[in-house]
């Protein structure tokens, strides 16, 4: 979707300006919100892509003025409350106002949190042979869904070319919009620089992207 997150290629947001010696939370709550999400994750309630677009969904108000982990603590919140796992009266009470819900995994014991916090792979059986090969062009097709993408905006449209085959896997887009895997091919794309953003970007600059088979055509 072409929402405020989709920032890459952006004017007007200012430098890039890296914190010397940065930590790796600057405020405990942070850690917290981390520590909370990759517990939450255990259950499966939701996919990484479902957490993507609930992220994506904020106002831009929002999403502008908040910092990186306040948006993950709402998106937590709301996708809880989406699913059923908590109520918004519970949110609101700051506590549990009746008996939890029965999850289809666990409950856990410390001896299975290494298996249990491993993430899933997202590698998925082809269902039929990749439609490009390594050094052929193709042109990202220049669409504006309303739904999730992993097409950033940027590179819509223009032409580059293929460096690597990673494979089929599951589809972001069908899966933040609860339509199931629909596997595809994933490649990685190259584009000049120039063909990105014309004749002020740096001569001889690339950007790879990873590109997944709908959003290519030949060209």
């Amino acid at each position: 979707m072409d929402g405020v997150h989709d920032m890459g290629g952006m004017d007007g947001f200012g430098k890039v300006e890296p914190e010397p010696n940065e930590p790796v939370f600057h405020h405990p709550w942070e850690g917290r919100v981390l520590a909370m999400s990759r517990a939450i994750g255990v259950f499966r309630a939701w996919t990484i892509d479902t957490s993507r677009h609930a992220i994506e969904m904020m106002a831009p108000s929002f999403y502008l003025s908040r910092p990186y982990y306040e948006k993950w603590f709402v998106r937590n919140q709301n996708l809880l409350i989406e699913k059923g796992i908590v109520d918004a009266d519970e949110v609101e009470a700051g506590r549990a106002l009746r008996p939890a819900k029965n999850l289809p995994r666990g409950p856990f014991s410390l001896d299975d949190i290494d298996k249990v916090t491993k993430r899933g792979s997202f590698y998925r059986p082809a269902q039929g042979p990749a439609q490009f090969k390594i050094g052929d062009r193709v042109r990202t097709k220049n669409f504006h869904p309303k739904h999730h993408t992993r097409l950033p905006r940027y590179a819509r449209g223009h032409v580059g070319v293929v460096e690597r085959l990673h494979g089929t896997h599951a589809f972001p887009d069908s899966v933040a919009s609860g339509k199931g895997d629909d596997p595809h091919w994933l490649y990685t794309v190259r584009f000049d620089a120039q063909e990105l953003w014309g004749a002020d970007a740096e001569p001889g600059s690339k950007v790879s992207i990873e590109a997944f088979e709908p959003y290519l055509e030949e060209g």
